[in-house]
C-alpha cells in the first residue's frame, strides 16, 4: 500500500438493450399489417407521386433505363424497405442505402437547384404515408405504443433519404466544380496557346474557337485580359478565391489565371485580396487574342522574383516594374554591352569605379550642375566635380555623344536594378 488514497473504478452499467415495442406484438398480427402494407405499396406509391406532382407541378420526371419513372420507383423501394424493416424486428435501427436517391439529389445538383424542395417532396411522402400505414394499423388492431414508435421511425426514415440526396448532391457539386476547372484549364490553355501557335493567322478564327469553348462555362470573351503567373506556397495550397470570372488553371508547375477586364476599377484590389498567401505577377491588359505577350512579360516577372530582384510579398504588377522588366532579362546582351561602356574603369578599384558609375549615372539622368548631381547622390558638389574631371579623362569626348549616353545609362540603370549600385536620394 501506498500512502494515497486509491479511488476504485467506478462500475461498469451497461446500456440497456434497444427495446421495441413491435417485439410485444404478436408475429401473426406483424405479419397482416406487412402483408396488407405491402400489398398497398404500388398503389400508395402512385397516389404519392399524383400528390407530389399536384403540390410541385415543376418537379422534372425522369424514366429509367426500362423505361419506369425514377420518383415512382424510388417511392416504392422506399416503402417496401420500410416495412420490410418492421417484420425483421432484428433491434436495429434501418439503414437504408437507395441509390435512386442518391439520383434525386445528383439531379437537383447538376441542373442548379438546392435540396430545397427535394426536401419538401419526401416530408409530403413520409406524411402520406403515414396515414395510411395509421389506417392499417387500425384495421388489424396494433397497440398505440408500437404505432408511435412507428411514426418516430418514419421521421428517421426520412433523415435517412434526405442523407442520401444529400450525398448524392454533393457527388454532384464535386463532379461541377472539377469539370469547370477542367473546362476552364482548356480554355486558358487555348488562349495562350493559340497566340504562339498561330502568329500569322486570322485571329477572328481563333476567338471563334475561344468563344465555343466559353460558352461550355458560360465565360463571356472579355475585349481585354490580363495573365498572371503564380507561385505556390506549398504543394497542398488552395487555389485563390479569384471568382467564376477568372480563368484559373491550378495543373500548370506555375498556376496560371486569365484575368478578364483587368483595369476594370477595383479589379487590382479584389485579385490582391483573393491572392493573399500567394506570390505571383499579372501581365499587362492586352487585347484577348494577344494575352499570350501578357503571359511572357507575367514569366520574366516571375523569374526575376524567385531571384530576388523583384519584390515577392504579393501579386506584382508587371506595368509599375517595366524598367526592370526592359533592362534585367536580356542578360547576355546587356552583359556584353556593360562590358564594352565600363571599360574605362578597368583600372579603378571597386569602392573608386562604384563611385565614379553612380556619379555618372547621376549626371546623366538629371543633366544638372554639380548642386543637382550632389543632391542626388548625398555627397558635396566639389566631390562631383572632382569624379566629373575623372570621369571626363577616362570616357573623353564619349560621354558628350548621344547615343554613347544612352548606352551609358542603359547599363548603368541595370546595375542599378541588380542591386550593384545604390538607390539615389529622391
Amino acid at each position: 500500500m501506498t500512502g494515497v488514497d486509491t479511488v476504485p473504478d467506478p462500475p461498469q452499467v451497461r446500456e440497456p438493450p434497444e427495446t421495441s415495442a413491435w417485439a410485444d406484438v404478436p408475429r401473426l398480427q406483424v405479419r397482416q399489417f406487412a402483408d396488407l402494407a405491402l400489398a398497398e405499396v404500388p398503389a400508395l406509391a402512385r397516389q404519392i407521386l399524383d400528390e407530389i406532382c399536384r403540390e410541385h407541378p415543376r418537379m422534372p420526371l425522369i424514366v429509367d433505363e426500362q423505361g419506369d419513372l425514377m420518383a415512382l420507383v424510388g417511392i416504392r423501394r422506399a416503402l417496401e424497405d420500410f416495412v420490410q424493416h418492421l417484420v425483421r424486428q432484428d433491434g436495429r435501427r434501418p439503414h437504408f442505402h437507395l441509390e435512386v436517391f442518391q439520383e434525386f439529389g445528383r439531379g437537383e445538383g447538376l441542373h442548379g437547384r438546392s435540396l430545397d424542395s427535394l426536401q419538401a417532396v419526401y416530408r409530403l411522402g413520409v406524411r402520406l404515408a403515414w396515414r395510411r400505414l395509421a389506417e392499417i394499423g387500425q384495421q388489424v388492431s396494433i397497440p398505440p405504443p408500437a404505432m408511435y414508435e412507428l411514426a418516430e421511425a418514419g421521421f428517421a426514415f426520412l433523415d435517412g433519404l434526405v442523407d442520401e440526396s444529400v450525398r448524392g448532391y454533393a457527388e454532384a457539386a464535386a463532379r461541377q466544380a472539377g469539370e469547370r476547372l477542367r473546362l476552364q484549364r482548356k480554355l486558358a490553355q487555348a488562349i495562350l496557346r493559340e497566340r504562339v501557335a498561330g502568329a500569322g493567322s486570322d485571329p477572328a478564327d481563333h476567338l471563334a474557337e475561344f468563344a465555343a469553348h466559353a460558352a461550355r462555362i458560360g465565360w463571356a470573351l472579355p475585349e481585354w485580359v490580363g495573365v498572371g503567373v503564380l507561385l505556390r506556397p506549398s504543394r497542398d495550397s488552395v487555389a485563390p478565391a479569384v471568382g467564376d470570372d477568372v480563368l484559373l488553371d491550378m495543373e500548370s508547375e506555375q498556376p496560371l489565371m486569365v484575368v478578364p477586364d483587368p483595369l476594370r476599377p477595383g479589379r487590382p484590389e479584389q485579385l490582391r485580396r483573393a491572392t493573399t498567401g500567394w506570390t505571383g505577377a499579372m501581365g499587362p491588359a492586352v487585347p484577348l487574342a494577344e494575352a499570350a505577350k501578357s503571359l511572357r512579360w507575367a514569366t520574366a516577372a516571375v523569374g526575376l522574383m524567385e531571384r530576388g530582384l523583384l519584390p515577392s510579398d504579393g501579386l506584382l504588377h508587371c506595368t509599375e516594374h517595366t524598367e526592370a522588366l526592359v533592362l534585367l532579362p536580356p542578360e547576355e546582351l546587356i552583359g556584353d554591352l556593360t562590358a564594352r561602356c565600363l571599360a574605362p574603369l578597368a583600372g579603378c578599384g571597386r569602392t573608386q569605379g562604384r563611385r565614379l558609375a553612380e556619379t555618372l549615372l547621376a549626371w546623366l539622368e538629371t543633366r544638372g550642375g554639380a548642386p543637382e548631381v550632389a543632391a542626388r547622390l548625398g555627397v558635396h558638389p566639389q566631390t562631383v566635380r572632382y569624379r566629373m574631371r575623372q570621369i571626363r579623362e577616362l570616357w573623353g569626348e564619349e560621354v558628350d555623344d548621344p547615343d554613347r549616353r544612352f548606352e551609358l545609362e542603359l547599363v548603368l540603370r541595370a546595375q542599378r536594378l541588380r542591386g550593384e549600385l545604390a538607390e539615389p536620394i529622391r
